[in-house]
């Protein structure tokens, strides 16, 4: 038998070599650290100062300076102009872009609907899926109902009905104010405001009878003892077993459905790229807010804020947007708010 060379050894190692590192190369996946951002990023918030959005973008800028996860700093843009409109037209026109996020509502799929702008969530790329906002039945504890029965016994007695108040017109409150009108047979008369802060406010001054904020939006007021929370819109209760007021936690709120109502509805928190950007600067995004997402900033903020966990991306985020999209618009449709 015929030994090889070193020759032919050295050959043979070389072709080796050059096989394996072809099939790394297509077998290794992309990964975030292939490209960095060179200049500021901008996470763009469909909304004004001051609200859900923009607290939640806020949070999210602190926690990558403060445990340093971007070389770049990011910066907030406020775009909440034509009802959020401003900011999904901004990142449209932004293909190929990817110093613009824009941290994302159920506003993606309602607002085409309603006011038949032409956009479309998938002209994006979808990055993440950061948490769910869960919505309440509040009312104000100066008025005798205690309960959900109780409340919806006397909106169906009342006349003229009871001031329902939320934000914006054709949005989550809305729908979630119609749909609990079809499941009770009471009439409310819904009156929109520029923001949750501004509903929790009408509601302190018994101004409206209730509204449907998410927890957020009524923290404050929940804790003084000025609102009643009556039931969340969730198959499950809120998490949370912290106690926020003297006597209650978060998760003891009942489900809306525990109390006889059986409407529910959550609303998306996501992250999105303008279209046309590469599979490095996408990636390189998943693992940003991945991390973000591990932070004790982010957590802590969950838990304060009364937010879902989740996190998704890639063919689970996909799937989960179609689905949700599917619902949100035939909630739209069943409500009547589709524009002709």
């Amino acid at each position: 038998m015929k030994l090889p060379t070193r020759k032919t050894f050295n050959k043979t190692a070389f072709l080796a070599l050059a096989v394996a590192a072809s099939v790394c190369a297509v077998t290794i996946p992309v990964h975030a650290a292939d490209w960095q951002p060179t200049k500021p990023v901008e996470i763009v918030v469909a909304a004004g100062a001051g609200g859900a959005s923009d607290q939640m973008a806020r949070m999210m800028q602190a926690a990558i300076q403060k445990n340093n996860l971007m070389k770049q700093p990011m910066v907030v843009s406020l775009k909440g102009g034509a009802s959020g409109a401003e900011a999904l037209m901004y990142m449209k026109s932004s293909d190929g872009e990817p110093h613009k996020v824009l941290i994302a509502y159920s506003l993606i799929y309602m607002l085409p609907l309603s006011a038949k702008i032409p956009f479309n969530w998938r002209e994006l790329t979808p990055v993440s899926v950061i948490a769910l906002d869960q919505f309440v039945l509040w009312d104000n504890t100066t008025l005798p109902h205690k309960n959900v029965k109780e409340f919806v016994a006397a909106a169906k007695a009342a006349n003229p009905p009871f001031k329902m108040g939320g934000t914006g017109s054709k949005r989550e409150d809305h729908v979630l104010t119609v749909f609990m009108e079809k499941k009770t047979g009471a009439k409310f008369a819904y009156l929109p405001y520029k923001s949750g802060g501004e509903a929790a406010t009408q509601l302190v001054g018994n101004h409206t009878a209730a509204n449907v904020n998410n927890p957020s939006e009524n923290l404050e007021v929940w804790r003084a003892g000025q609102v009643r929370a009556l039931c969340v819109f969730d198959k499950e209760r809120i998490e949370y077993k912290t106690k926020v007021t003297d006597t209650q936690s978060w998760n003891d709120i009942p489900t809306c459905k525990e109390e006889g109502l059986d409407v529910q509805y959550l609303m998306l928190r996501a992250m999105f790229l303008p279209g046309k950007v590469t599979p490095e600067q996408t990636a390189f995004y998943i693992d940003l807010f991945r991390k973000v997402s591990q932070t004790a900033d982010f957590k802590d903020y969950l838990e304060k804020q009364a937010l879902k966990p989740i996190f998704l991306t890639g063919p689970d985020m996909l799937k989960f947007l179609e689905s949700d999209d599917t619902l949100n618009k035939n909630l739209m449709i069943e409500a009547g708010f589709v524009a002709n």
